[in-house]
């Protein structure tokens, strides 16, 4: 992120602008929507530029820009639509202490001005570091008819309710206010006039005053194989409301983004073969946070359901009398399986599939090889890197053909996703050169569709465009 968006108090403020063509009438028409004072400077102003100023809008100074004209000016915009004057006036600008925009000329601007969706006092600034100004006017448009008109009504009406609503306990208590107040009982009152709102608070207000605290609960989360669009709208909907998220090592950084600013994030990683932290401690912390009120997430890679020592966090949970609910997620043999283009299961090859986790080596141990050396057997091991020559042995030693195709996904669907196409005879080798990084499904029984195979190889970003 080059340019750090906040918004900036400017009421009875001075904003300048230099020019008095296209350019300046564009920022000009945009700036009359805050409450500054603007001076323009301009030898030969636009028509409309001399009518504002008749009206008093603006004040307008028929000549270039000198030295101390931006005195005291918070914001700056050089929108002369000449290369050499627009250097010269920012220039004099800068020195006078202001912000300075040069129009169309991101390398010289000290800020930029975001596309702008308007329902005051809600406001939506839209930037893409000026790399792309067609998409945010798509976004623009977008955002313009999913958010109603009234929306700025109810939030100017919402604002001057603001030291009232504080008689509700600081945290939850108040988003649960005021999540109702916008998305159920303001929208109804407003329906009915502007002079209903304000009882319609009130109303409201008396309500969650009267209303017991929420209990804690626990959501148990699962994050996907890691690219965010592929986590389910109800896991979003848990981050979004989570006052405490608990997560896994693997759970993606985009992913963890996705939660509210204001929750708890507490990273209880384990790392296979490294160090970890105590599952007992995972199962206090759950429990302690839920006891307290919280609304926990806690955030699992992958399904929680599927080698997520789920039973263990659950069974704390019951043992405190703290509530909970699942939210499953996408496991990781399933974005991997599709990356390269099969099926688990396909009639006439295999009926069932077999998930394997390769972590627990004295559980490993104990799986029916003999089972699974049979042609057409299929098989997924997670967090089987390590245990590959252990795999290659068990199987060639019940019968399996040395040629039996194997894949493994590292990262899969992820930006940095790799695809190794070997052989059982050829694993533990392959997999050695590779140098794979993070975790990875081993396939027994499956190779890549050579088409599979190709588009593995475009960079993820890219891919998504044949999506």
């Amino acid at each position: 992120m080059q340019h750090f968006p906040i918004f900036m108090a400017v009421a009875g403020r001075r904003i300048v602008v230099s020019g008095g063509g296209d350019a300046a009438l564009a920022k000009l028409r945009l700036l009359f929507k805050t409450e500054a004072r603007l001076t323009v400077f301009a030898a030969d102003p636009a028509p409309e530029i001399r009518a504002w100023a008749d009206q008093g809008r603006l004040r307008l100074v028929t000549r270039a820009m000198e030295p101390g004209d931006a005195t005291c000016a918070v914001l700056f915009y050089a929108a002369d639509e000449d290369a050499a004057e627009d250097a010269r006036s920012s220039a004099i600008a800068r020195a006078d202490g202001a912000l300075v925009n040069v129009v169309d000329n991101l390398e010289d601007s000290e800020f930029i001005t975001p596309a702008i969706v308007d329902r005051d006092p809600v406001t939506v600034a839209i930037g893409t570091e000026g790399a792309a100004p067609v998409l945010a006017r798509a976004i623009k448009a977008d955002l313009e008819e999913r958010l109603p008109a009234s929306l700025g009504p109810l939030a100017r009406i919402g604002k001057g309710f603001r030291k009232l609503a504080e008689a509700l306990p600081f945290g939850r208590a108040r988003r649960d206010f005021w999540s109702d107040y916008y998305f159920n009982a303001g929208p109804r009152a407003i329906a009915d006039g502007p002079d209903a709102v304000r009882p319609a608070l009130d109303d409201l207000l008396a309500r969650h005053l009267a209303r017991e605290s929420r209990p804690g609960h626990v959501a148990f989360v699962g994050s996907g194989p890691g690219d965010p669009d592929l986590l389910t709208l109800k896991a979003r909907k848990a981050l979004d409301t989570a006052d405490v998220v608990i997560y896994d090592r693997l759970v993606t950084p985009e992913i963890l983004e996705l939660a509210r600013r204001e929750a708890t994030m507490i990273d209880v990683g384990k790392e296979a073969f490294g160090p970890s932290t105590p599952q007992a401690t995972i199962d206090a912390l759950i429990v302690e946070h839920a006891q307290k009120g919280a609304q926990v997430v806690r955030l699992k890679s992958g399904d929680p359901t599927v080698f997520g020592r789920l039973d263990e966090e659950i069974e704390a949970c019951e043992a405190a009398g703290v509530t909970w609910h699942i939210v499953p997620g996408i496991t990781a043999a399933s974005a991997a399986v599709a990356s390269i283009g099969q099926s688990l299961t396909r009639r006439g090859r295999n009926s069932s599939v077999r998930f394997l986790t390769g972590h627990d080596m004295k559980g490993f141990a104990d799986h029916d090889w003999a089972v699974l050396a049979r042609p057409g057997e299929v098989a997924a091991i997670y967090m089987g890197k390590k245990a590959a020559r252990f795999v290659q042995g068990r199987l060639i030693m019940h019968g399996a053909d040395r040629a039996t195709p194997v894949t493994v996904v590292a990262n899969a669907s992820r930006a940095d996703q790799r695809v190794l196409d070997t052989t059982l005879d050829a694993l533990p080798a392959d997999l050695a050169n590779a140098g794979l990084d993070g975790p990875a499904l081993t396939f027994i029984g499956l190779a890549p569709r050579a088409a599979a195979l190709a588009m593995a190889e475009i960079p993820h970003d890219a891919r998504k465009e044949f999506a």
